[in-house]
């Protein structure tokens, strides 16, 4: 009979790292592919007022966007050059306001909810009274926490 004994430790052999840079690719399209970024057309010329002050926004991803102001020259032969209101991909009016803040509502959690923004982007030449109709149909379907976008200055330090 044999023995089967070790006469020495062995030292333990070194991990491939050859495939490595693959398995790192491939999450790399993983999550390209699987996020999507949200994009809507401008169909609305937007030229923001400027800032007096900053507010920085905790989280994009609670906020939903309502951009007012003349359509696009591409637009302006079938819409006119009035100002006017687009929510998503699409000019809407005023009353359409509470479906789009429901939409937007449902689709985030539950938890998130309460936290929901809406942004206002108005052109600095549209009429106060536009302005004053979103807000008011904003308090009906109960969105309070409204945010107005504007530029800011840029500081010169000398």
């Amino acid at each position: 009979m044999g023995r089967f004994r070790k006469r020495g430790k062995k030292a333990a052999p070194a991990i491939s790292t050859a495939s490595l840079p693959d398995i790192v690719f491939m999450l790399l399209f993983f999550f390209m592919i699987s996020t999507s970024f949200r994009q809507q057309d401008k169909l609305v010329q937007v030229k923001l007022p400027e800032a007096t002050e900053n507010a920085k926004l905790e989280r994009k991803d609670l906020t939903s966007y309502i951009f007012v102001g003349a359509p696009v020259p591409a637009k302006q032969a079938q819409f006119g050059t009035d100002a006017r209101i687009q929510l998503n991909d699409s000019y809407r009016t005023v009353n359409e306001i509470r479906d789009f803040i429901a939409a937007e509502r449902e689709s985030l959690s539950e938890v998130d909810r309460p936290q929901m923004v809406v942004a206002i982007k108005g052109d600095e030449n549209v009429r106060m009274g536009i302005i004053t109709d979103i807000k008011q149909e904003l308090r009906r379907c109960s969105a309070l926490q409204i945010m107005y976008v504007a530029r800011t200055k840029a500081i010169n330090e000398d």
